[in-house]
């Protein structure tokens, strides 16, 4: 059910992306951003132009998306972070979400990596929530978003055992 991203997954990736965003941050985030700046089209221009490990949940239909790489921040050069995790807004509360952090997971560790890193608006409580109970942990990191200028606050972990390398997924019905 977990499989690479390919470019024909942009534009669905894109929507999720879009519409998950837009759930999240209401209330914090002006509309004029989330209605206006914000659209499918310009995120399907921003993933077809930016090289990403990404991957999807495909049950036959992209519920969520990952992307991940190593750590940009200079005072976590050995981390490795999840850069983006979205499940579509009317596929969640189903564990899909929990599946793709543990791949997110079972990823860095075949990379080698034991910190693990993810960034997330201040204003986004239920990520926050879910972080935690992923285990992740406030660092004391804060930053000012680029795109939507409010604060952003750092969530860190370490792996405590090596987690096995991730099973192979059948290829989704075409």
């Amino acid at each position: 059910m977990i499989r690479p991203m390919t470019n024909a997954d942009i534009p669905r990736i894109a929507e999720i992306h879009i519409f998950g965003q837009r759930q999240a941050y209401k209330n914090h985030v002006p509309d004029d951003i989330l209605f206006g700046k914000m659209t499918v089209a310009k995120r399907i221009q921003y993933f077809d132009s930016n090289a990403f490990e990404g991957y999807v949940y495909d049950t036959g239909i992209i519920k969520a998306f990952t992307t991940m790489g190593p750590c940009q921040d200079a005072d976590k050069p050995h981390s490795f972070e999840l850069l983006r995790i979205f499940v579509d807004p009317f596929m969640q509360g189903q564990g899909i979400g929990q599946k793709m952090a543990d791949h997110f997971e079972q990823r860095a560790a075949m990379k080698g990596y034991t910190d693990l890193c993810i960034w997330a608006l201040e204003c986004n409580t239920s990520a926050a929530a879910f972080y935690e109970k992923l285990g992740y942990q406030k660092d004391g990191a804060r930053k000012i978003s680029g795109y939507f200028n409010v604060p952003e606050i750092r969530f860190s972990r370490r792996l405590t055992c090596t987690t096995s390398a991730p099973q192979p997924h059948p290829t989704p019905p075409a």
